[in-house]
């Protein structure tokens, strides 16, 4: 199976417009449960997208790469090309971050972040579907979880500011990462280096899932994702379910849903027809998102983010429906105008890639 998936570009473009809406509340003090981050242990529906979409690029470098290397491409200008993507995605990442620390009022300067941890998954996953059969991909995910598991417990405590993986970042970072404890001195970065290495686990079991869509085998896709979740829950009995840290027991609870929903949008949108819901933010995902990054920045630069969330949304929806509804509101037209960004890009038949 080597044609464009409709399912894939559905999936993620789903997970893109879900991203929009959890980062582009209205009013982050009324924000529903479920569109929050949990705290520190556990996990939300919110907690689910950023690991969806590390395992859907996975997936597509399964259904776009492993049709190359079948057919006999130069593995080395395949591996180029994807050395090449993933650098401009992280210099992406890194330019955004740039303009916030230049104009976002009270910003700082930070190194580590979405699209440098998208770029890296992408460029090591790559790498393994070009030089790499299925057994070492399988091995590569049995060392990465229970030893990054050790490295945890070996670190002495898995709290804020001062587990291992936060503390990697300030030796390494220093300053320059998302959060500061400001009575100590420490930082954290939920995309940090360390925890950047289970984030790949989540991308190569989303890499396994592409070459079962290939051959056809849903029945596999079904089979791992219930297997995932089990081992993923019975694992946070002793390893927390933790995004900032992208415990191994997350990795294999999140990508055991990733697994199940794919086959679930594989049946839908593939066999039966159904409309691919999403698509369009698919086919431009780095474009929605880098954009809703830059309007989080500009925004609140020119000083028009908070007049117009209370006239646009506030001062009429809040005494209708309360202050929740409100800020919902302005997350869903946040999308909704992304939403036509694509849909106008994709009535042309243009796509940008990075």
């Amino acid at each position: 199976m080597t044609r464009r998936l409709a399912s894939v570009d559905a999936l993620r473009g789903c997970t893109v417009a879900l991203m929009l809406l959890v980062n582009d509340a209205g009013d982050w003090g009324h924000t529903y449960a479920p569109l929050e981050h949990a705290q520190w242990h556990g996990c939300t529906l919110t907690d689910l997208v950023f690991p969806f979409f590390l395992f859907v690029v996975g997936v597509s470098i399964a259904l776009t790469i492993g049709p190359r290397i079948e057919r006999g491409d130069d593995r080395g200008a395949l591996a180029r090309a994807a050395m090449t993507r993933a650098l401009r995605i992280v210099l992406l990442g890194l330019a955004i971050h740039v303009l916030g620390w230049l104009l976002y009022p009270g910003g700082h300067m930070r190194f580590p972040g979405v699209l440098q941890r998208i770029g890296f998954c992408f460029a090591v996953a790559a790498l393994f579907a070009i030089y790499t059969r299925a057994r070492v991909q399988w091995i590569a995910i049995a060392v990465i979880l229970p030893g990054y598991w050790v490295l945890l417990l070996a670190g002495g405590s898995l709290e804020p500011f001062v587990n291992i993986a936060s503390r990697t970042d300030s030796a390494i970072f220093g300053r320059f990462v998302y959060l500061i404890d400001p009575a100590t001195g420490r930082g954290h970065d939920p995309e940090g280096l360390l925890s950047s290495f289970p984030a790949l686990a989540t991308s190569l079991l989303g890499l396994r899932a592409g070459q079962w869509l290939r051959d056809g085998s849903t029945k596999s896709l079904l089979v791992a994702g219930v297997l995932a979740l089990l081992l993923g829950y019975a694992w946070s009995l002793v390893l927390p379910f933790n995004k900032n840290l992208w415990t191994s027991s997350f990795v294999l609870w999140t990508g055991g849903w990733a697994m199940l929903v794919l086959a679930l949008f594989h049946a839908l949108v593939d066999r039966h027809g159904w409309p691919a819901m999403g698509r369009r933010f698919g086919m431009n995902a780095v474009v929605a998102y880098a954009g809703s990054e830059l309007m989080q920045i500009l925004l609140p630069a020119w000083g028009i983010q908070d007049p117009l969330y209370r006239r646009a949304f506030a001062s009429w929806i809040t005494p209708l429906a309360g202050p929740y509804v409100a800020s919902l509101a302005y997350g869903v037209a946040f999308v909704a105008l992304w939403w036509a960004v694509v849909y106008a890009m994709d009535r042309r038949q243009l796509y940008l890639k990075l």
